[in-house]
């Protein structure tokens, strides 16, 4: 018998390589049936069907049957009879399926390890030591022999599930499928396998590890946002609840969970208040009763991971192509939309998502902002509108910054178009524009503007000055543009925060000024106009801080400037001589539009002031600043402490030393409404930080523009779209000045000759 290895490794074996050999080590010897393997634990083994680790017979094993001498040592394969596997030429028919196929190995029986692969189900070969004619192929044992058309082991040559190996994208969900479908209904499936509470020693990761995996995919930031209001809980895991609904007060009270897990329940449909938890990085609806999704769920632009295994979704909605840090969409287990599917198997979840962003209808557009008036029957005799708006320039908007956003409404073309279709519909007084660049301020908005009686001033942020022509009109700024027929400008001003720092004698040697305020390049734009028809003066000014929270310090050295440099130049205006041309200028034979002679009004002298803060004052602009910030309170309240939080332990001259202040009275014009709910509208941000700041001395404000339909934002995860070109919401107001007071000077009162006879 020591011939057993080779004596039946015969006939259709030498046709292909086995492909289930392996490398046998060298410490490794071929025994045969029934033989004792040595283990190194006989002297410890005094019973021999004590069992052990290894595979070795026991004493009333079925290898000692002298029939099974070339067994292969597996219940799933056949004995090696006359129709066995050892002793069979031919290769297995393939033609059936995996359940039915037995395998067959020549020499497998003599390797101490079990190779054999198990492709059996409910179907296998599991006989025991039972004599039996079933063959290893299902050919006709009369065939005398035959060209093998499929490959060993039973894998087919061609199949239309294996033509194509899946790529790594579609492996890596199937392989999520099959685990959860492991999960069979098991509570808390999550909660109980998640290293970080897991029950078994040595399942948690480092800190180090989870640190790092949080700033690598992004979640760090959002569980500090999140964790003033949530603590340390930011999951959810209502596994295998059995729940048929989930009530909307959830979605409202835990807002900012990241992880949310409601697999393997009953859930038919999911509530819209979904689109409220805008945290969430990963949703698992698998294994439920879903038909549908509601649009609201295109709101968690920040979602990784979503799974939706095992439902009954045969459609995705378009509002799905919102989700551009999606990277797993887990669609398996339902009857989906042949397309998408192909889509999402040959390209992976991205592709998926740019499909539906892309091709998604246009919805329908919102509702008209109301007009709010705030005082009735205001007179008419000197009021203007002033409309304030930060336009996105196009180099800021980038697909990678505003991945939620269709290309088509992204494109700086159509987004130019809608902000000039803004302008010209609300047709303002006096227009403040941020984020203006050089080259569509002189090619497309001033030439189009003034066809509507506007006049323009421009200014960009002071790296433009140092660099080329070709790269400088490409730099943002700031932009007023007035009504031509109303308005005359006798002065203009631009202020560089970074030059006036600089050249202030008490911040020179400063480090923090030259580190942290001069590399900021921002301006701010100031108009001193002269109402035509009045005589009325007013100062506007429009500016744009930096963006970067981390930077509020530096807002507010910015604002103390602005401030500082406004007093400066209220002074040199309230002695500003009065306007003596105050004729429109007209070209000889010019027209009117309908032909008729026009009405020439006669212009009103030029108003004198007798003191600085007397003089009409609005602040606008984008602030990147909240209403609890320092650059708000140092413009409300008049001053600001050197000690304010914000400013940290950096120093900044005088600023730091005693403190800010200014002698303006300054107030938001929309206070009368309680604020706007927000004025930019992105994923990660909603909130206030436009404003438009007016005098309360010398002006009201009677009207303004009000919020957008919050119907239509409910669905709308950010800005720009294709109703909205900018990422901020335009301001628009009206306002009224106010009847001055003429000071009398005191007249002594004359009672008579009676009196003065008394008096004597």
């Amino acid at each position: 018998m020591a011939d057993g290895f080779t004596r039946f490794n015969t006939g259709s074996q030498y046709l292909y390589s086995n492909q289930h050999s392996a490398a046998h080590p060298r410490n490794q010897l071929h025994h045969r049936n029934g033989s004792p393997i040595n283990n190194n634990r006989s002297l410890f083994q005094h019973n021999a069907d004590t069992p052990s680790p290894n595979r070795s017979p026991g004493t009333n094993s079925p290898a000692h049957n002298p029939y099974t001498m070339y067994n292969n040592h597996n219940h799933r394969q056949n004995h090696s009879l006359l129709n066995g596997g050892a002793h069979q030429n031919f290769q297995p028919q393939m033609s059936l399926g995996k359940a039915f196929q037995s395998q067959s190995h020549g020499h497998q029986a003599h390797h101490l390890n079990n190779h054999n692969q198990d492709h059996g189900l409910g179907h296998s070969n599991n006989f025991g030591n039972h004599h039996h004619t079933i063959s290893a192929s299902t050919l006709s044992n009369t065939t005398p022999n035959f060209t093998p058309a499929h490959l060993q082991n039973g894998t087919p040559e061609s199949s239309s599930t294996l033509s194509k190996p899946p790529n790594a994208h579609w492996a890596e969900q199937l392989r999520e499928y099959e685990r959860l479908k492991m999960a069979d209904h098991k509570t808390h499936f999550y909660a109980r396998t998640t290293p970080s509470v897991s029950r078994y020693p040595g399942a948690s990761p480092s800190t180090n590890n989870a640190r790092a995996d949080g700033e690598e995919h992004g979640e760090r930031r959002r569980v500090l946002e999140g964790s003033e209001d949530m603590g340390s809980w930011n999951a959810m895991d209502l596994c295998g609840q059995g729940l048929k609904g989930m009530a909307p007060a959830l979605f409202k009270h835990y807002p900012k969970l990241s992880k949310v897990y409601l697999n393997w329940n009953k859930l038919r449909e999911i509530p819209p208040q979904i689109g409220q938890m805008r945290f969430l990085t990963v949703l698992d609806l698998s294994m439920n009763d879903l038909h549908y999704l509601p649009p609201e769920i295109g709101m968690l632009t920040n979602l990784k991971k979503l799974a939706l295994y095992d439902n009954h979704l045969d459609d995705l909605p378009y509002e799905l192509g919102s989700l551009y840090q999606l990277e797993m969409l887990g669609i398996e287990g339902n009857p989906m939309r042949p397309d998408y599917k192909e889509r999402l198997v040959e390209h992976g979840t991205q592709e998926l998502v740019r499909y539906l962003r892309e091709n998604a209808p246009q919805p329908e557009p919102p509702l008209d902002r109301a007009w709010i008036p705030l005082i009735e029957d205001a007179p008419e005799t000197d009021n203007f509108t002033i409309f304030s708006w930060n336009i996105l320039c196009d180099r800021a908007a980038t697909a990678a910054m505003y991945g939620y956003t269709p290309s088509e409404a992204l494109s700086w073309q159509r987004r130019r178009d809608l902000i000039l279709d803004e302008m010209q519909g609300r047709d303002a007084d006096i227009m403040c524009l941020q984020e203006m660049d050089i080259e569509n301020y002189n090619e497309f908005f001033r030439p189009n503007l003034a066809s509507m009686d506007y006049k323009g001033v421009f200014w960009p942020k002071s790296r433009a000055q140092t660099m080329a022509e070709k790269e400088a009109k490409v730099v943002d700024g700031c932009a007023i543009f007035y009504k031509n027929t109303k308005y005359i400008m006798l002065d203009k001003q631009v202020i560089i925060f970074s030059r006036e720092a600089i050249s202030r004698p008490d911040m020179k040697g400063e480090h923090d000024v030259y580190n942290r305020v001069m590399p900021r390049d921002h301006v701010a734009v100031v108009l001193f106009l002269e109402n035509r028809q009045t005589g009325s003066r007013l100062i506007v000014v429009n500016t744009h801080l930096t963006w970067e929270p981390w930077f509020s310090d530096i807002k507010i050295v910015q604002v103390a400037i602005l401030m500082e440099s406004l007093t400066k130049l209220s002074e040199t205006y309230a002695k500003w001589p009065a306007c003596k041309d105050k004729d429109l200028f007209k070209f000889a034979n010019e027209d009117s539009a309908d032909g008729a002679e026009p009405v020439k009004m006669e212009p009103g002298p030029s108003m004198k002031y007798d003191e600085p803060t007397q003089i009409p004052l609005v602040v606008c602009g984008d602030y990147n600043s909240t209403h609890d910030s320092g650059v708000y309170e140092l413009i409300t309240q008049g001053s600001l402490s050197n000690s304010h939080s914000e400013l940290g332990n950096n120093n900044y001259g005088d600023f730091t030393r005693h403190g800010m202040s200014h002698p303006f009275s300054l107030k938001s014009a929309y206070s009368g409404i309680g604020e706007l709910p927000f004025t930019n509208w992105t994923p990660d941000f909603r909130k206030v930080i436009d404003w438009v700041f007016y005098a309360t001395n010398t002006m009201q404000v009677t009207g303004v523009l009000g919020e957008v339909d919050p119907d239509y934002m409910r669905r709308v995860p950010g800005w720009p779209n294709h109703y909205f070109p900018s990422d901020h919401l335009p301001l628009m107001m009206q306002f009224g000045i106010k009847e001055r007071k003429e000071r009398k000077a005191a007249v002594e009162t004359d009672f008579g000759p009676a009196r003065r006879e008394s008096r004597n």
